[in-house]
């Protein structure tokens, strides 16, 4: 008798389950409270800043009249009397503020170059060299930029003038770099503790030497923290105002905050407060105008430095 060969079914696969829907982060959920009320809240904020924003810009092309009878609409009788620059021209001429923008604009760029110049090698030693000591000196850094500088502006000033260097742009000079320094450094430690080994062990086994290894190899992988800290420390020297108050005393070499705070009082005196306003956008603008531009780089050279 012959058999007949019955052809056997391959044995069906096992259904393999789909892998498991992860649960949502605390406050992602579509409908949470309170990122809805976070939002809100944010949204207002900006909103509010807005308004300021455009109350100031506005105001400062309006009359005194205007600015008190009108102060939400748009400006009209400066534009109607063709002069819609006047409040302007007149804090650019009778404040000073041409000499102070020139005086800030130089002043500000050299401090924060300087500052920059002078953290970099230091974070890099305190980080990448293995200084004895370096987590300390590093706690240090972190206290003195606990410390605010108006605990000791007098001592400060005491100081400045033995060295006969009060009512003077070096000292004031001097004075922005090492009120910087804590900060700068403290920010650029996080950077160079961001970057791969790889790099410095390959240049050292090309016999680089750590000088040049941190010129020609460090320095441009933090390229990012290096505009970050230079970007900062020219925000917040620009909008400085006690330390030149106390420091500066001759009308020609004040910063725009020092010319403003000495316009505040004559402008009042005189009831021109839209060249008051106007001398207030034009230290307001620079700055505002340069953190729009440059926001994107800012948050992401913060975030990549506090990476690790």
């Amino acid at each position: 008798m012959s058999t007949v060969d019955v052809p056997v079914e391959p044995a069906a696969e096992p259904v393999r389950k789909p892998p498991r829907k992860p649960k949502p982060a605390p406050g992602s959920r579509r409908f949470s409270p309170f990122r809805v009320l976070g939002t809100a809240v944010v949204w207002l904020f900006t909103a509010f800043n807005l308004f300021i924003l455009y109350w100031l810009i506005s105001s400062s092309f309006k009359t005194p009249v205007e600015i008190f009878t009108q102060p939400f609409q748009l400006p009209r009788q400066w534009f109607v009397a063709g002069k819609p620059f006047r409040n302007f021209a007149y804090a650019w001429s009778q404040a000073g503020f041409g000499t102070a923008f020139l005086t800030t604009v130089l002043l500000v760029a050299a401090s924060a170059v300087v500052v920059v110049a002078l953290s970099a090698p230091a974070a890099y030693a305190l980080t990448r060299l293995g200084v004895r000591g370096s987590n300390g000196l590093t706690n240090l850094f972190a206290i003195g930029m606990g410390v605010p500088f108006q605990t000791v502006i007098i001592p400060l000033f005491v100081g400045m003038a033995k060295l006969h260097l009060t009512n003077s742009l070096l000292g004031l000079f001097l004075v922005y770099v090492a009120l910087s320094l804590p900060f700068t450094v403290f920010l650029l430690t996080g950077f160079f503790r961001s970057l791969p080994d790889e790099m410095e062990e390959a240049a050292a086994i090309d016999g680089a030497s750590p000088v040049r290894t941190f010129v020609s190899i460090m320095l441009p992988l933090a390229r990012g923290g290096l505009i970050t800290g230079l970007i900062l420390n020219a925000i917040g020297l620009w909008n400085e105002t006690l330390l030149s108050i106390v420091f500066l005393q001759d009308n020609a070499k004040f910063t725009l905050a020092r010319a403003l705070f000495t316009f505040y009082g004559a402008a009042s005196y005189q009831s021109e407060y839209g060249g008051l306003i106007a001398g207030v956008t034009i230290v307001v603008l620079p700055m505002l105008v340069l953190y729009i531009l440059l926001a994107r780089r800012i948050i992401t050279g913060l975030t990549l430095g506090a990476g690790k």
